[in-house]
């Protein structure tokens, strides 16, 4: 346990930058090397949930809502059987028939689920798509959205890109009728967009990843890094995204595309039952967004 604490914090300092990345991963494929795809593109999302089926719900109805025309997709979803009302919600969208769109359900075993990047490691490892979009279940692809992302992409070489702006909601708590509604019996649902603000992205951050299918077949996700690929008891904090950004060399590209919604939310249902420890990073969480929104 400690010598893990002391190798977390190493490719914490790590990823940023204080280390060269090649010395970890030096298979990164040139960018001559990738493919410069053009015409009907195909799309990988790979998305997790644990307890936030009212989340997911979202996610998933904004494609069937909003289907796409110029690319295909194919929504891939990790997730633990043990959470029954994400397996039941998957169940639903299953019979959901979406032109463009292939429903991908990935079981696996909840101390896996729990360290994000094992499913997105064996999700690019696996993906025969031009592009992957690495996100989290609280994302949405609204109007527009993967159309205008297949007009971006089209003769694109970059290891990674990311949408420049996204439209968030407040911290929500979970009384909010939004997240109350996504509570309910399985079914497509749409979403009062009023509440949504337009924020301004710099980086690629963890659900805003987009990389070329190349780079994600040859190098994974964080797939040199052996700490980010163990089965965890409890769900680790993401930090991988992180040194992801330190392994491809590269912040990310921006591309301007609409239609990319995000609901922020203040409960953390992933982190158990612990009262204390949940209502201690609640207030940490809603101070550090408000910090982030400040300096913004």
């Amino acid at each position: 346990m400690m010598w893990n604490t002391i190798k977390l914090a190493f490719f914490r300092f790590a990823a940023g930058g204080k280390v060269p990345a090649q010395w970890f991963e030096p298979n990164l494929p040139l960018q001559q090397d990738r493919a410069a795809k053009t015409g009907q593109l195909q799309l990988e999302v790979v998305s997790h949930c644990w307890n936030y089926s009212h989340f997911l719900v979202y996610q998933l109805s904004s494609l069937v809502l909003f289907p796409p025309h110029k690319l295909d997709v194919t929504m891939t979803v990790f997730y633990s059987p043990e959470d029954v009302h994400t397996a039941q919600l998957l169940a639903f969208f299953k019979t959901q028939q979406v032109p463009g769109v292939t429903w991908n359900w990935q079981p696996i075993p909840k101390q896996s689920l729990f360290r994000r990047s094992i499913g997105r490691n064996r999700a690019a490892l696996a993906t025969t798509a031009d592009w992957v979009w690495f996100t989290d279940c609280d994302l949405m692809f609204r109007e527009n959205c993967l159309d205008s992302l297949a007009a971006s992409l089209q003769g694109r070489q970059d290891a990674l890109l990311f949408p420049q702006e996204e439209r968030t909601t407040d911290l929500l708590a979970e009384n909010n009728p939004m997240l109350q509604t996504g509570n309910k019996e399985p079914k497509v649902l749409d979403i009062d967009t009023t509440a949504f603000m337009s924020r301004t992205i710099t980086k690629a951050t963890g659900p805003l990843q987009i990389a070329h299918g190349d780079v994600c077949r040859k190098v994974g996700y964080c797939q040199a890094i052996g700490l980010y690929q163990q089965p965890v008891n409890s769900f680790a904090k993401c930090h991988e995204d992180r040194a992801f950004r330190w392994l491809l060399r590269t912040q990310g590209k921006p591309i301007n595309i609409p239609g990319v919604y995000r609901i922020r939310h203040v409960a953390k249902g992933r982190y158990g039952e612990n009262k204390a420890h949940s209502k201690l990073r609640k207030i940490l969480r809603v101070w550090q967004s408000r910090w982030r929104d400040k300096a913004k």
